[in-house]
């Protein structure tokens, strides 16, 4: 049996030889960050763009919602990006609590 990811690489199809390159230039933070929970997924990056490219091959478009933030949700951001209006908890009980859940 293949692995999960095998059926969006398209295993068990007709595989053309692999000649095809991509350069991509991204923050190292970003590329080390990403690469360590695709390792621990059991895929390299080659893996994860081919996959990638195949659901945006199957789906005609991009396999997740892109959207932009309303106003409401960048004021949001903006105001936790600056320390403001946070509610810090000690454990999820105190979060709870202070939901009144």
């Amino acid at each position: 049996m293949y692995p999960v990811w095998g059926t969006f690489l398209g295993i068990g199809e007709t595989i053309m030889s692999k000649s095809a390159m991509i350069r991509a230039r991204l923050e190292p933070e970003l590329k080390e960050n990403a690469e360590t929970v695709l390792r621990r997924l059991g895929l390299n990056a080659t893996q994860a763009i081919t996959m990638f490219y195949k659901q945006v091959e199957l789906r005609g478009g991009l396999p997740f919602d892109v959207v932009m933030p309303t106003p409401t949700t960048k004021r949001t951001f903006d105001a936790t990006d600056a320390g403001r209006n946070l509610v810090l908890c000690e454990d999820a009980d105190d979060m709870f609590d202070k939901l009144g859940i």
